[in-house]
């Protein structure tokens, strides 16, 4: 009943100049739209950003990719460079393979000038001599064992390679146990892992007695403040049920369950100490005041990324997300992406607005906006992709943060950790499409086009590493809407957002009439159906 109307590539479109020549936005993912060209080229500056970032590391004989020489921010921009990238799992497979015998794993690699491994103990590095590199761990940190689990999922979903994640899969289990057992990671009478008190998840604690000390310290010490911060336990939970997952795949049932249980224990929690009713609070600190009594009230970067890892329902996730609604209504920063507010007034050298305390980041915003995607605010969603297009229109490119004014903060880090975070909200948010299995034979289809300005659009995603296609065709007309997806699933759970102040008729998928459920997300309708596909499947929808 629906049909499409016009083939995509193309340069023009009734006039309309739509596509670059040559078709330089064509990637993994991209979009293409008879419109205009801005989505596409807006996911191209993004993929350049991560590109202008790609290097290579030799150490002990081995060559590495890396984005970044940090296991961490590797890891985050691993969430887009999957897509394209053919062999992001050296670094990886590198932590892993030289983890501490009690479950500890490094982060980073540095040259011997470099201070990094005289900022903590003999058992927080290794020295390579014969290439003049130190492999590190900042013992502070509290992210890394989760981290390296992240890692896991998204290197296994590209491959699925039962026999590597066999391998793998006690050292990563052994890293979540260190995290949850080692007296320095994990406070007993909480229940929750701890970390001394940083900004969020950053690396260099405030100590009121001693800056320049706690600057170049990344130690944990018998008098180090210590703090417990949702964004490490909601990580460890996640980590937990991505464990879970790993287990079943592998036919460790008892195992799974195992690791589930596990992870309620987390969350119960998480929400009994951290939850104060609208958001999680910063840090609880543990025999120590901190640095102001303003803890319960600061909104951390954080509470974006415990949304995306499934720590919190639609009605906790929305909570979240008003209140960065609410708080970008009243605040004097040009967006409501925030590190932190209120921030600091001081902390350790960094004033308010700048670095982390307090600035604009981008992974905010695509953590941020995917949330909203998932939880009703769909809109809101495709506003922050808007405004983010216009920065990257107005500077050719994305920073890693921005000061109040939008200005932004020039080599604070990596810009690339950002923009996969804005990729991100594209592919699994506004695009909807989630790889629930293992190169993409069973998908979660949720697209939100119906949000855009767009009437008709084609959107690709994949692995180019196992040549994997995901190809998205839309169109939506008066009388109803039209999706058809091109994909090696098998299976397809779609959940399809309707536009506003439509309902579903009809339902036809492949020109037959199916039944469907309503499901309604707060305020917004959408069309539920699973399909057993082969290579293509067409849903209509009736208005």
């Amino acid at each position: 009943m629906i049909n499409f109307e016009h083939k995509l590539p193309s340069m023009n479109i009734e006039g309309r100049h739509n596509g670059t020549y040559n078709n330089h936005e064509l990637g993994f993912p991209s979009i293409l739209t008879t419109r205009d060209a801005k989505l596409g080229l807006f996911l191209k500056a993004l993929r350049n950003s991560i590109l202008s970032e790609r290097s290579l590391v030799f150490i002990d004989g081995k060559i590495l990719l890396c984005e970044k020489n940090w296991i961490r921010d590797h890891v985050h921009i691993t969430k887009a460079m999957r897509h394209w990238e053919q062999r992001f799992g050296d670094f990886l497979d590198f932590i892993i393979a030289t983890q501490r015998e009690d479950g500890q794993f490094y982060e980073l690699i540095k040259q011997y000038d470099d201070e990094h491994w005289k900022m903590v103990n003999e058992d927080c590095y290794v020295l390579y001599p014969d290439d003049n590199l130190t492999l590190v761990r900042l013992e502070l940190e509290a992210d890394i064992e989760y981290l390296v689990v992240e890692g896991a999922m998204y290197l296994y979903r590209t491959t699925g390679d039962d026999e590597w994640l066999s391998n793998v899969l006690p050292a990563l289990e052994k890293g979540i146990d260190y995290m949850m057992g080692d007296e320095k990671r994990f406070d007993e009478e909480h229940g929750l892992v701890k970390r001394p008190f940083t900004i969020d998840t950053w690396d260099f604690t405030y100590d009121a007695t001693n800056n320049t000390k706690s600057a170049e310290d990344r130690r944990i010490n018998p008098d180090t403040p210590m703090s417990i911060m949702h964004g490490d336990n909601s990580g460890i939970y996640a980590a937990m049920i991505q464990l879970a997952w790993f287990n079943r795949r592998l036919g460790n049932e008892d195992k799974a369950k195992e690791w589930e249980k596990r992870a309620t224990v987390l969350k119960n929690n998480i929400f009994k100490h951290l939850w104060n009713g609208k958001f999680f609070i910063h840090q609880l600190h543990l025999g120590h005041k901190g640095a102001d009594n303003l803890e319960n009230e600061r909104l951390s970067l954080s509470n974006t990324y415990d949304m995306n890892r499934g720590v919190t329902d639609l009605w906790q996730s929305r909570s979240i997300i008003e209140e960065y609604i609410n708080r970008g209504k009243n605040s004097k920063l040009f967006a409501e992406w925030f590190t932190i507010d209120p921030p600091y007034e001081n902390f350790i050298g960094y004033t308010a607005g700048e670095y982390v305390n307090g600035a604009v980041s981008p992974f905010t915003a695509g953590e941020l906006a995917k949330a909203a995607f998932n939880n009703g605010y769909e809109s809101y969603g495709y506003d922050i992709i808007k405004r983010f297009m216009k920065l990257i229109e107005r500077d050719g490119t994305s920073y890693f943060l921005y000061y109040p004014d939008s200005a932004p903060q020039a080599e604070r880090g990596p810009s690339a950790w950002g923009a996969a975070a804005l990729i991100s909200a594209v592919d699994e948010g506004l695009a909807g499409i989630e790889d629930i299995g293992v190169n993409y034979d069973e998908i979660r289809l949720s697209p939100r086009f119906t949000v855009t300005e767009y009437d008709e659009l084609r959107y690709l995603t994949g692995y180019e590493c196992s040549n994997t296609l995901v190809d998205l065709r839309f169109i939506i007309k008066k009388e109803g809407m039209r999706y058809d997806l091109y994909s090696p699933a098998k299976t397809v759970h779609a959940h399809i957002l309707l536009p506003e102040g439509k309902t579903a008729k009809t339902l036809y998928i492949n020109g037959e009439q199916t039944a469907f459920t309503p499901c309604r997300v707060a305020d917004s309708n959408y069309v539920d159906v699973c399909v057993k596909a082969d290579g293509y499947v067409s849903f209509e929808i009736i208005f």
